[in-house]
């Protein structure tokens, strides 16, 4: 009877989903009374379903077959993260937003870089001797200098809804996540030119380097305005407010899906859809109000399926240099935004709080971190870097939503209440 709890890959999706939302939500609810955000129980069910746990989620089945959630909840997420860039906002906060997120991208990835180069070869001499400086410490301090830069937007984006936060701290994280993805992309792309220099395996100029990703940019924003047209125009045929959310939730996954296919980032695409709308469409709010409806069912099944792709596993192969990734991500952000705050004379709360509120890191810092495989040379070596930022990202994503909670409520922009 107990092996019915223990599902496996040919186990319907529908089953697993079920399962998902119920714990979710259960997790959910003693994180609120533990007085954390929802966001850390949805994680934590996750982590506790995982097949590094309990074994009850098999690894497969979260991998190739619930794919589809994170996608549809990636797609929403970036599109209601636009939607929060008002431009009568980023007026009042836009000079703060540029020089922030210049100065905490930096930050994140100098002094990450740093940390890795000085303490890489002391954690990672002992099983590879072979190494060299120039061609393994080097490359593998860069690219996890670069990886680091990138801010996950999902757990920010539920735990400002979940408080109903609003203000300049608020506005300002907001803002900076929306660019941080394009700013870590970029920094990538000169990161792996580098690299490429040092161990000779690529003859790719620079200038190819930082093409492709800059039309990759430049591809996601003009697809997204596209739909934000298209979006705009096709609202004012809508009578019935039900109907609002078939035509949002249409053009967002049409969106998404052509992004996938011309291989650029649905991520970008659609914050640009959100951002053209809140600031070019009548009644905008009323395309935002309406996806509250599906919001919550969104972010419990995203962030439990995220917890139940944790692998422990990856924390005692390279759990060492995880936390020094955790730590030099964390000191560069704080530095860095407080260096930026200063110079933009940013209001005092953003100096004070901003720094803790940009922990979070998942999607596109995996994703860099598969896109690096061939610029090492030493599989192994690739395989200690893909292990240690997996690892940095299970601490993240368990550690940084209480920080943020934290920085809201004590910026004054936060409501306490647990729904």
């Amino acid at each position: 009877m107990m092996d019915f709890f223990f599902l496996t890959n040919e186990s319907h999706p529908l089953f697993v989903l079920g399962l998902v939302l119920l714990c979710g939500y259960l997790g959910g609810r003693i994180a609120n009374q533990l007085k954390f955000p929802r966001v850390s129980g949805y994680i934590v069910a996750g982590l506790l379903l995982s097949s590094s746990v309990t074994g009850i989620i098999p690894l497969d089945m979260v991998e190739h077959k619930l794919f589809i959630i994170t996608d549809i909840a990636l797609s929403v997420i970036a599109y209601a993260i636009g939607g929060s860039l008002s431009i009568s906002k980023l007026k009042r906060l836009g000079k703060s937003i540029v020089w922030i997120n210049f100065t905490q991208a930096f930050g994140a990835f100098i002094l990450t870089f740093i940390f890795i180069l000085i303490l890489g070869p002391f954690i990672v001499r002992s099983s590879m001797p072979h190494i060299d400086f120039l061609t393994g410490y080097l490359p593998l301090a860069l690219i996890i200098g670069a990886i680091s830069v990138a801010t996950a937007p999902a757990a920010i984006l539920a735990i400002v809804h979940e408080y109903r936060a609003k203000g300049p701290l608020t506005t300002t994280l907001l803002g900076i996540v929306a660019l941080d993805d394009a700013t870590a992309i970029i920094i990538f792309a000169f990161a792996g030119a580098a690299v490429s220099a040092l161990t000779g395996m690529h003859t790719a100029s620079l200038l190819k380097m930082v093409a492709a990703p800059t039309g990759e940019i430049l591809g996601s924003l003009l697809l997204g305005v596209i739909f934000g047209i298209i979006l705009a125009c096709m609202v004012s045929w809508v009578k019935k407010r039900e109907s609002l959310l078939v035509v949002i939730l249409g053009n967002i996954f049409l969106c998404a899906g052509i992004s996938e296919e011309l291989g650029i980032s649905p991520l970008l695409a659609n914050m640009m859809v959100g951002f053209f709308i809140v600031n070019r469409a009548k009644h905008s709010h009323d395309l935002f109000d309406i996806l509250e409806n599906v919001e919550e069912p969104i972010f419990a099944l995203f962030f439990t399926l995220a917890g139940a792709h944790f692998d422990l596993k990856v924390l005692k192969l390279a759990g060492l240099m995880a936390v020094v990734i955790v730590f030099g991500r964390f000191f560069g952000k704080l530095i860095g935004t407080q260096l930026g705050a200063s110079i933009s004379h940013a209001p005092a709360v953003v100096k004070k709080y901003l720094g803790i509120s940009l922990l979070p890191k998942a999607g596109v810092t995996i994703g860099l971190a598969f896109m690096a495989r061939p610029l090492f040379s030493d599989a192994l070596l690739y395989d200690i870097m893909i292990n240690a930022v997996l690892g940095s990202v299970i601490i993240n994503e368990l550690a940084a939503p209480p920080f943020v909670r934290y920085a809201l409520l004590k910026a004054g922009e936060g409501q306490k209440e647990v729904k």
